[in-house]
């Protein structure tokens, strides 16, 4: 069969990567790509938000599945604009991916149906959320409401900081409208885990837990980012707080969409804090997670393949997903000064000396004179599987050490909770 994979970032090399392993697939194109995808698939320079040429580009290759990666495609109805062509396309609708295009919508749903998550109000005038926070006080969280690439979430210790925060979503712009809407949130105290599932609109099989870094530089420091690190599984998502995630959250999530009218079929990422309490939702998302992807599906030993036709046939609940039984970590290398501005075109060398066991997946490279470069804020994801956490961020870390570009940098620190916890 011939695939074609939305999207030209690190979740998506690794997509490419897996989706390869099928005896099935014969080949795959990615649109738009990257450097290191096109070693692995034929890149296509098509944005992975202009729909009607990924459409016409498909209708054209009879390309027999589509995969879409990034969130834009998928609130902006990619979904159902190839169903009604009649392509086989993977991932939620329009409306069903509206929980994360609309951080409003899905509270609005959580609340609805009882689905634990952090207590909120809603504001379009920035004077009232700014009085509001004057009220509440601090700390709280303030989210823009659209689409901001993972960079739109001000957690906020002190009330200055909420209110600038008010300020550079609804007054400065910042994420454009994503911030028309503005979300104040109280902030929930614990450890945040990811937990990624598939879902036929029915049934919900969670995939192996994973751990997010949010925050640019180590312990929690600095702004917010898409994320520099990951690793799976995260040992905070006990036998225990799966049980409630289950029964609490994924299972009547899914349901509660159904009964309004959003069918779900694809990946339903829900972000949790395991508080005291147990899990709260602090957002949902409506694909893979990046960087979550890369170390989930490199220990993930069905074929994906399989998975999605299951999901697309509604059978879900007569497939058997089995997972490698080691732990996997991804440690994102990024440009200089991201998550603000930074340059491009940096020469990246070290890619072909690297140990056994490490994939490095393409986030924001391209090719120029021959040479791989940088090309975006998150430029590598270096992952690496081990027998438990601690060989896995070893092996990782080792790797790193071979790769240069200038104005390189990475947390020094991703799992330092996992192994806080297993010691």
């Amino acid at each position: 069969m011939k695939v074609l994979v939305v999207g030209g970032g690190g979740r998506e090399h690794a997509l490419v990567w897996k989706l390869k392993q099928s005896p099935r697939v014969k080949r795959i194109f990615c649109a738009p790509g990257n450097a290191g995808i096109a070693r692995d698939a034929s890149c296509v320079k098509i944005s992975a938000e202009d729909i009607p040429a990924l459409l016409a580009f498909a209708l054209e290759k009879e390309i027999d599945l589509t995969v879409v990666g990034p969130e834009a495609p998928l609130t902006a109805g990619i979904v159902d604009q190839f169903q009604a062509a009649g392509l086989k396309i993977f991932g939620p609708s329009r409306a069903a991916a509206e929980i994360e295009g609309s951080k409003v919508v899905a509270k609005e749903i959580m609340a609805k149906y009882g689905i634990p998550t952090a207590a909120y109000a809603v504001f379009t005038d920035p004077g009232e959320a700014s009085a509001y926070i004057k009220k509440i006080g601090a700390p709280c969280v303030v989210k823009a409401d659209g689409l901001a690439a993972g960079k739109g979430v001000i957690v906020a210790m002190d009330e200055q900081t909420a209110l600038d925060g008010v300020r550079r979503i609804m007054e400065d712009r910042a994420y454009g409208d994503a911030g028309n809407r503005l979300v104040v949130e109280e902030c929930l105290v614990g450890e945040e885990v990811s937990i990624l599932a598939f879902t036929d609109g029915v049934n919900v099989i969670p995939m192996i837990s994973s751990q997010d870094h949010k925050r640019a530089y180590d312990g929690d420091q600095g702004p917010n980012t898409g994320g520099m690190g990951a690793y799976a599984p995260a040992p905070v998502y006990t036998p225990e707080v799966h049980r409630q995630t289950m029964e609490q959250i994924l299972i009547p999530m899914v349901r509660a969409l159904r009964e309004e009218g959003r069918l779900y079929r694809g990946v339903l990422y829900a972000g949790l804090m395991v508080t005291s309490q147990g899990p709260r939702v602090l957002e949902f998302n409506a694909r893979f997670g990046d960087p979550e992807a890369q170390p989930v599906l490199t220990l993930l030993e069905t074929d994906l393949v399989e998975i999605i036709d299951a999901v697309l046939e509604n059978r879900l609940d007569r497939i058997q997903i089995k997972w490698r039984e080691e732990s996997s970590v991804c440690v994102v290398l990024a440009s200089g000064g991201y998550p603000g501005s930074y340059e491009k075109g940096k020469a990246i060398t070290g890619l072909d000396n690297l140990p056994e066991g490490v994939v490095v997946f393409h986030a924001g490279t391209a090719e120029m004179d021959g040479a791989t470069v940088t090309a975006g804020g998150r430029v590598l994801g270096v992952t690496a599987t081990g027998r438990d956490i601690s060989a896995a961020l070893e092996t990782a870390y080792r790797a790193v050490k071979n790769i240069c570009f200038d104005g390189m940098h990475y947390r020094r620190d991703v799992g330092k909770r996992a192994l806080d916890r297993c010691r």
